[in-house]
Parts: C-alpha cells; sequence; structure tokens
C-alpha cells in the first residue's frame, strides 16, 4: 500500500478496488455490538485542520478511534500556536517529534500535504488542499456508487455546480474516469475553468442538456468563500439554471442517484425535495465515509486481516 495518499493519480483501478473492498468488509464490522478493532492499537493519528470541518474530521477521528488508534485533533484557530506565529514547517516538526503514525492534513494552500510528506515520517493523508484535491472524498464517493451499480463501466455521471472551486470535482473526475465511468461538468461557464477540458471529461453548460441520460448527478456545494467576485448573477438564477429542482428530479433515469458532499446550500444547488428524496444517497456518503477512511487507515498503517 502507499505511503501517503496525497492525490487519486497515485491509485490505479486495483488500487481503489482493494480499498474499497477492506472498506466493505469494516463496514459489516461498524455494524457490530461492539464496533472496535484492536488494529491500530499502539498507534497515534492527528488530525490536523488549517481549515473548518465537521464531516471530514469527525469521519477521521471517528475511524481511527474504530481501529483503537490513540487521537489527537490540531485545528489552527485562536487557541492554537499557529495564533502565536507558529509555521507550517514547525508544527508538522513537532508532531513528529511528538511520534504520530498518521497525519491527517485539510491546508487552504493547495500542496500543502505534498509538502508535509517531505517533512515527516508519518503517513500523510490529504483531507482537502486549497482547490487542488480531496481524494478521501472521491473514494467514498466511489465506494457509494459501487454499493448500488456494482460496476463502473457505462455509467454517467454528471457532476454539475462550482467546478472552478472544487477540490472534490478533480479527485472524483480522476477516480471515476480510472473506474470506467464517464463524467460529464457541467455549470456555468464563470464556474468551469478552461483548465478542465485537459481532465478527460465532457463540458456542457446546460443541465437539462444531461439530467435525462445520467445515472448520477452529483451536485457540488456553490463556495462562495472561495469566491473572490460574484461569478453568477444571484443564487435565484444559480437554482433557476443549474440547482436540481423537483421538476429536474422527475426527469431523471428511474434508477438514477443525487449526491452531494455536504454541506448543502438548499434551495440554491439542489432543492429540499431532491436532497430528501429516495434517490438522494447524500446521508449513505457520510456513513460510507467512515468505511473508508478506516480502510485507509487499517491498510496504511498495516492492518492485517483481524476482522474475519
Amino acid at each position: 500500500m502507499i505511503e501517503h495518499l496525497l492525490s487519486m493519480d497515485q491509485l490505479s483501478a486495483s488500487d481503489i478496488t482493494m480499498i474499497l473492498d477492506t472498506a466493505e468488509s469494516l463496514l459489516e464490522v461498524t455494524h457490530r455490538p461492539i464496533k472496535k478493532l484492536p488494529t491500530l492499537r499502539g498507534r497515534t493519528v492527528c488530525n490536523l485542520f488549517y481549515e473548518a470541518s465537521t464531516r471530514t474530521r469527525i469521519s477521521f477521528e471517528l475511524a481511527a478511534k474504530r481501529l483503537s488508534a490513540d487521537v489527537i485533533n490540531f485545528s489552527a484557530d485562536s487557541k492554537s500556536s499557529v495564533a502565536k506565529g507558529e509555521s507550517f514547517k514547525d508544527t508538522a516538526w513537532t508532531l513528529e517529534a511528538m511520534g504520530v503514525d498518521a497525519i491527517i492534513v485539510r491546508h487552504g494552500a493547495s500542496g500543502a500535504p505534498h509538502q508535509l510528506a517531505q517533512w515527516v515520517k508519518a503517513s500523510v493523508i490529504n483531507a482537502g488542499d486549497g482547490r487542488h484535491e480531496h481524494p478521501t472524498q472521491a473514494l467514498l464517493d466511489l465506494f457509494s456508487i459501487r454499493r448500488r451499480f456494482k460496476d463502473f463501466e457505462g455509467l454517467e455521471v454528471a457532476i454539475v455546480g462550482d467546478v472552478l472551486n472544487s477540490r472534490v470535482a478533480r479527485s472524483n473526475v480522476k477516480g471515476l474516469l480510472e473506474m470506467g465511468a464517464s463524467v460529464t461538468l457541467v455549470g456555468p461557464p464563470t464556474l468551469v475553468p478552461k483548465s478542465a477540458a485537459a481532465w478527460g471529461a465532457r463540458i456542457v453548460y446546460d443541465l437539462d442538456e444531461v439530467i435525462s441520460d445520467v445515472d448520477i448527478c452529483y451536485l457540488l456545494r456553490v463556495q462562495k468563500e472561495r469566491q473572490a467576485e460574484q461569478l453568477f448573477p444571484s443564487d435565484r438564477e444559480y437554482a433557476a439554471c443549474w440547482g436540481l429542482d423537483s421538476m429536474r428530479l422527475r426527469r431523471m433515469k428511474p434508477e438514477a442517484l443525487v449526491m452531494h458532499p455536504g454541506p448543502l446550500n438548499r434551495g440554491v444547488e439542489i432543492s429540499a425535495e431532491a436532497s430528501e428524496s429516495d434517490r438522494a444517497i447524500i446521508l449513505d456518503q457520510v456513513s460510507n465515509g467512515l468505511a473508508v477512511r478506516m480502510s485507509l487507515l487499517y491498510l496504511m498503517l498495516g492492518g492485517k486481516d483481524e476482522w474475519s
């Protein structure tokens, strides 16, 4: 297994399949009365988060604890050493001196996890870096899709919305294409970067053009906090042109799914009806994320077949 997970580029289809197969076994463990495994007892995992997060940080924390690892949570807020001027490098060296075995890092700067991996001996997992990537989100999404469709070949996936600012979109395109699915990026021209033409996905600007043909409609959160300027006229216009509402929901294939990485902007990229419909597997994505992150920690930190 790889030492660090920094990008989906590192993973072949066989690597992804191994991670998802392991997650499948560990998902079964999470439904047992006693949910803990002793696999990582004596190991220490640090959540190093320079950006706000709820789902990802808690998911990694719970995944590590389910495998009996010790967990350190570090948030770069007013109470941390970062507020006193400590650099990213000095923080990394401090954690290295404490003997941590894995560092889960989220950072606003693209490439920060790659730099961290050069400074420490611990395994580094990218939990989101700037506009670059979010590989564990892509893996949990692939796992969620495989549990419904079993095979990626021939699947048509539309990734809709704020592609420009989305690290989730970049990682998902790489993972889906590697597994054999076809991907279409959809959004306003101002939110689909020119560089996306080189990703291998089709690009369209009209959601109604593809909504009836897709097997999965993956909606991205509009990330206003990353936008230096207003890139669309209003939330209302965005919802009318690129949001998934009840009318578009009814036009989808009977078996088609709705996905979203969270948190939701209800009434913007997705309506309440769409988010709560039987098609939506948004909460499944959250629970599946726990199994996938357990799988990664298990494989990267040397787990053995102790759950069987």
